[in-house]
């Protein structure tokens, strides 16, 4: 087997970082994003941007790695007040110790290798380390498999839904929180 890693994104990882949201984007939200949105991804803009987030001081971005290849990426850092809000604009009382997950994606031919696992077990650790002791993200209400995954570790929907613009589509995403404190098991060995 291939040797599996995850590391804090370097400068020179952000064209494959690009690369992955590119192509996850197109294989798995074909559907609710519109054409304009994915050809955006094409842009020169996009690999800046991640240049610009790999080198913030509150952001951490991890790669995950097998054998030589970059297989996906998570980003994480303090969860912002406007996205920890309740319905009447109140926040949690304990909001300045809630970390997110903006995004963790890994390529669709090397998932169900522990990939997603790990990247979130890092991004955990590093939230942490900021203070945080517990983590929040918003995934699709459409992408049940991501879904099940947060599940899986113990993060759950707190009831509250945002519908995203998209450009002539609308999506619609569940917010969850959950523990940082996360158990990754890996695979068995020979799952694809």
């Amino acid at each position: 087997m291939a040797r599996v890693a995850v590391h804090l994104a370097a400068p020179d990882d952000a064209s494959a970082i690009a690369r992955i949201q590119r192509d996850t984007w197109r294989f798995a939200y074909q559907e609710v994003l519109d054409q304009a949105a994915l050809e955006a991804l094409d842009s020169g803009d996009v690999e800046r941007e991640w240049r610009e987030a790999i080198g913030h001081p509150e952001t951490d971005v991890f790669v995950a790695t097998e054998g030589g290849h970059t297989v996906g990426f998570s980003v994480s850092g303090p969860a912002p007040e406007e996205e920890l809000a309740g319905p009447r604009g109140e926040l949690p009382e304990d909001s300045v110790h809630i970390g997110l997950i903006a995004t963790a994606l890994v390529e669709p031919r090397w998932q169900r290798r522990g990939h997603g696992g790990r990247l979130i077990a890092a991004a955990a650790r590093a939230l942490r380390s900021r203070g945080a002791n517990r983590g929040m993200t918003w995934v699709a209400e459409s992408d049940s498999a991501t879904l099940s995954f947060y599940r899986d570790i113990g993060w759950h929907p707190d009831g509250t839904v945002r519908t995203l613009d998209t450009g002539g589509v609308t999506l619609r995403e569940m917010r969850l929180f959950g523990t940082l404190e996360l158990r990754v098991t890996e695979p068995a060995h020979g799952a694809s």
